[in-house]
This record gives C-alpha cells, sequence and structure tokens, in this order.
C-alpha cells in the first residue's frame, strides 16, 4: 500500500506531570530512550516513516519550543511537519487537539494517530490494510493483554486478603493509544456536544459508537511500551529497545 496521503497526527502536547520534574525542563515526547539517548519523538517518527508517510502533524502545546527547534520543518528527518497548537481557541485534551487541527484544515485525509508516548514496533501496512478492509470510520489499536501498574488483591467475603498478585496482566482489550482515522468523523458539529476540551479515547469515541460510525479493533500481539510515567520508562531496557534497532 502506497502511503505517501496518510497524514501521522502525533499528541506531543501534555504537560507530562507523571514524568515530574524532569518535564519541568524538557517536554516528555522529548525525553531520551535507548543507548543513543534519541527522544521518544524521534523513534516514533522514524518508525512512522518507514512505511512511507512522510506528512506529519504535531499535535503541540506545553514546552512546544523544545520540540519546534529539534525538529523544526521535518527536512533533518527526511519528513514534512506541520504544528497544531492546543492552547489556540480553547482547544484542549487529545479530542480537543485532534479536533482543532481538523478545523484549521491541517487534516484532510485518512490520519494514522500516535500518542507521542508510546513506542510499539507495529506493521502499520497491515494496520492501514485492515482498516481499509473493513471499510472502518476509525480503526483502534488493540492489546489483549495490558499489566496494571499496581498490586492486585483478591479478598474472601470477610474482606480478608487470601491472594496478593504484583503487577499482573489482565486479558483485556486495553487500547494502545493508535489508530487509523477518517477525516469524517471530524465533520459534525462535535463541539455542541463535547465543548472544546475533551479526550479522544474517552469521550470522542463512546460518541462516535453512540451515533453510529464504523469502529473496529486491530489486535496487536507484538511488545509495547507506555513512556508516559518516570515509573514505566525506568523499568524499559536496551534489550526491549532492539527491535528499534534499525531507527535508534
Amino acid at each position: 500500500m502506497i502511503n505517501s496521503d496518510i497524514h501521522a497526527v502525533i499528541l506531543a502536547g501534555g504537560v507530562g506531570s507523571r514524568f515530574h520534574p524532569y518535564t519541568e525542563i524538557i517536554p516528555k515526547p522529548m525525553i531520551p530512550i535507548g543507548e543513543k539517548e534519541k527522544p521518544v519523538l524521534e523513534v516514533i517518527v522514524k518508525w512512522i516513516r518507514q512505511f512511507g508517510i512522510t506528512n506529519f502533524i504535531f499535535l503541540v502545546d506545553y514546552k512546544w519550543r523544545y520540540i519546534y527547534n529539534y525538529f523544526e520543518d521535518g527536512s533533518r528527518f527526511n519528513v514534512n511537519i506541520n504544528y497544531s497548537f492546543d492552547e489556540e481557541d480553547g482547544y484542549r485534551g487529545t479530542g480537543g487537539a485532534i479536533l482543532n487541527a481538523y478545523r484549521k484544515g491541517l487534516i484532510k485525509n485518512r490520519s494514522l494517530v500516535w500518542y507521542g508516548d508510546i513506542l510499539a514496533p507495529l506493521n502499520i501496512n497491515e494496520l492501514i490494510d485492515y482498516h481499509v478492509d473493513k471499510n472502518a470510520d476509525l480503526t483502534l489499536v488493540i492489546t489483549k493483554r495490558y499489566q496494571v501498574p499496581v498490586g492486585v488483591a483478591r479478598v474472601d467475603s470477610e474482606y480478608r486478603v487470601v491472594e496478593m498478585v504484583e503487577k499482573p496482566e489482565l486479558d483485556i482489550n486495553a487500547t494502545v493509544g493508535i489508530a487509523v482515522a477518517e477525516p469524517s468523523i471530524f465533520e459534525q458539529n462535535i463541539e455542541s456536544e463535547l465543548g472544546y476540551s475533551f479526550d479522544f479515547m474517552g469521550d470522542l469515541v463512546p460518541l462516535l459508537i453512540k451515533k453510529g460510525y464504523r469502529i473496529y479493533g486491530y489486535i496487536y500481539t507484538g511488545k509495547w511500551f507506555d513512556v508516559g510515567s518516570l515509573e514505566r520508562y525506568k523499568k524499559i531496557n536496551s534489550y526491549d529497545l532492539e527491535v528499534f534497532n534499525n531507527v535508534l
């Protein structure tokens, strides 16, 4: 599949409170990773670029100049980058940021939506082919297992703890933070129902389901890494990142 018309929409505007105090200095997507200490956002860009996607839209806000000064127009990475600023026109949250970019005319085609703190070496061509085959309006990347970041206790009828499992993996359909979206999902007057500040997964997706849009889940069984918190970041080692060696 030729992906030259697809936009990669990267959510990179969060404050990164779970990375405090490091994010007082740099924005979370610019946290270094791997032995070469490349920014997480650079790894994401280079991974996506492998699949022929060269048009990027960075949704930025907090310390956006740090990101812009590093990537600029993207030519150093053989891509084209446009920027959409969350602070404009009152749009907030992951959903508001994406809708803001659409209202500005930056999102015109099918888009690969990717959260800026997620590393997942998935085959983007297979994901897009699945989306097209399903004639979907929105396809969410889903993993069948998710490791919770806390211990889980099992109690009896008297609330006596009878079993304790530290950070177990649960067999649930967890969203990874990656999606393929058709521009048609933004054509309705979303602001009238959700306002200008809302979450993409938590608010917009349920609204689309309610309205009958064709939404599918793409099951991803490979490894993925949530770099959204300091605790999770510290547990990522060089062995985990070997799959990214060709882009690191």
